[in-house]
Order: C-alpha cells, then sequence, then structure tokens
C-alpha cells in the first residue's frame, strides 16, 4: 500500500484533469495522459527502460474505452460519418499495427523526443490553426488515402493518442463539417487503439523498474484509476464548455501542451 498510494493519488489528479481537458476541448485524453504518464512514473522512481512504451500503452488502453462511449454518443446523434470511418479505417488500423511493431524497437528516450516533437505541432496547431484552411473540397482516395490513413495510424500510436490530433484537424482540412470530424475522428481512436493495445499486451516489459501490476506494456492501476475519474469529470468540462468562451482556453491548452512537448524535448536531448 505504501508503494501503492502515492500513484494512486497522482493518477485520480491526472485522470480527474485529463476528463475536464476532453469534455471542456474536445481533445483527447491521450494528449495529457502521456506527458502526466511519464512525469508521475519518475516521479515515483520508476525507471523502467522501456517507461515511454508503458505511457504509451495505457494511454491507448484508456482510449479503446472512451472511443467506444464517444462513438456511440455521436452515432445516437447521426453525427459519425461512416463511409469515411470504413474507408480509412483498414489504413488506420495497418499503420497502428506497424507503429506498435515500431516502439517496441525503440529506445525510450527516442519515444520521448519523437513524442516532444510531434505535440509542439499539435500544439501550435491548436494555438494557431484557423477554420478556413482547406486542402481539398473532400477527401482523398486511392494511394494518397493509404498513405494518409497508414501515417495517421503510425503517428498516433508512436504519441499514444487517438484519432483526434490528428484526425481532426485531417478532415477539416477536406472539408468535413468539424462536428462530423470530431465524430468521425472518436471511430478513428478505436481503431487505432484496439489493435495496438492488443500488441502491447502481448509485448513483455523487462521487470526492472517498471510500476506495480503492469500487465505487458499496460499499467493496470492507472488504467482503471484513469478510465474511473473521466466518467466522472468529462461531463464537468462539458457543462463548462457552454458556461464559457472556449477559444482562450484552447489557446491556453495549447501553450500548456507546447509546454509539455518542449519538457519532453529537453529530456530526450539532454
Amino acid at each position: 500500500m505504501m508503494t501503492l498510494l502515492p500513484m494512486l493519488l497522482l493518477m485520480l489528479a491526472i485522470g480527474a484533469f485529463a476528463g475536464v481537458v476532453a469534455g471542456l476541448l474536445g481533445v483527447g485524453g491521450g494528449i495529457v495522459l502521456v506527458p502526466a504518464f511519464f512525469y508521475a512514473f519518475s516521479a515515483l522512481g520508476y525507471d523502467s527502460p522501456q517507461l515511454m512504451q508503458i505511457c504509451l500503452a495505457t494511454s491507448l488502453a484508456t482510449i479503446v474505452v472512451t472511443s467506444i462511449r464517444s462513438v456511440h454518443s455521436h452515432n445516437k446523434k447521426g453525427a459519425v460519418d461512416w463511409a469515411i470511418l470504413r474507408s480509412w479505417g483498414p489504413g488506420i488500423a495497418l499503420g497502428a499495427i506497424v507503429g506498435m511493431i515500431a516502439t517496441t524497437g525503440l529506445k525510450s528516450i527516442v519515444l520521448t523526443g519523437i513524442f516532444g516533437v510531434l505535440g509542439l505541432i499539435v500544439g501550435l496547431y491548436l494555438a494557431f490553426g484557423r477554420e478556413h484552411w482547406r486542402l481539398g473540397d473532400g477527401m482523398p482516395g486511392g494511394v494518397k488515402r493509404a498513405v494518409t490513413s497508414g501515417t495517421l495510424g503510425f503517428l498516433s500510436v508512436l504519441m499514444g493518442i487517438g484519432g483526434g490530433s490528428f484526425g481532426v484537424p485531417l478532415m477539416t482540412l477536406f472539408n468535413v463539417p468539424i462536428h462530423r470530424a470530431v465524430a468521425t475522428a472518436s471511430g478513428f481512436g478505436l481503431v487505432i487503439a484496439v489493435p495496438a493495445v492488443i500488441g502491447f499486451l502481448l509485448t513483455g516489459t523487462a521487470p526492472e523498474g517498471r510500476p506495480p501490476f503492469t500487465v505487458g506494456q499496460v499499467n493496470v492501476v492507472a488504467f482503471v484509476i484513469i478510465i474511473s475519474m473521466t466518467l466522472l469529470t468529462t461531463p464537468l468540462g462539458v457543462r463548462l464548455a457552454h458556461a464559457m468562451d472556449p477559444k482562450p482556453l484552447k489557446r491556453a491548452f495549447a501553450f500548456f501542451i507546447m509546454v509539455a512537448a518542449l519538457n519532453m524535448l529537453r529530456k530526450a536531448l539532454f
């Protein structure tokens, strides 16, 4: 208990914050959870050589549950574009599998640096992206779709995130209305997370320095607590979103993401 108690308290705080942010800004929890897990486990003294893989895998495990809830909710409102999901799903899933395999062969410090670079890009887009930016009038097909969907799944697993951070900007850039893009991206999250998590559960982790109750590369304690807390706090974030202007909050969150990403880069480089 003395080992688990500090971990439990930290995970409760992380889960509460991630839930509020997800409800308030519609941003997937993975972009918050991965650096939060990394800092929490490091602060508690866990220095596994595969620590970053554990953070990515645990984040994706939570996304399986949250994506199911999100797709169900959006589908009841008729907002999910199933044509996009069906045509892009296979490529995204394949990219996610390749991403999972790639992470097992990379050092934790390399994954930390990758998260830092990609997190900085996501933060800059959140801060300075414009709704009127367009790359085309419809989602690409053929070879472009195959390459783009695979890349989306691959990069999402390398960051331990669902479909929102890359999928929503991608779809809006190709003229998909924002509400439909958000709803469909929740389906992307499920397609990304399920094959990746299965792979992470079947992949062994060296026992030295890993957090307790880690199965494969998924930490069960963190997973259960995060899911429990987000179920409680996401509705609070939704209520706050309707009570206040989300634009300045989104800028503030973008700044937070960029600071977290830069700190991850600092850890990787120095």
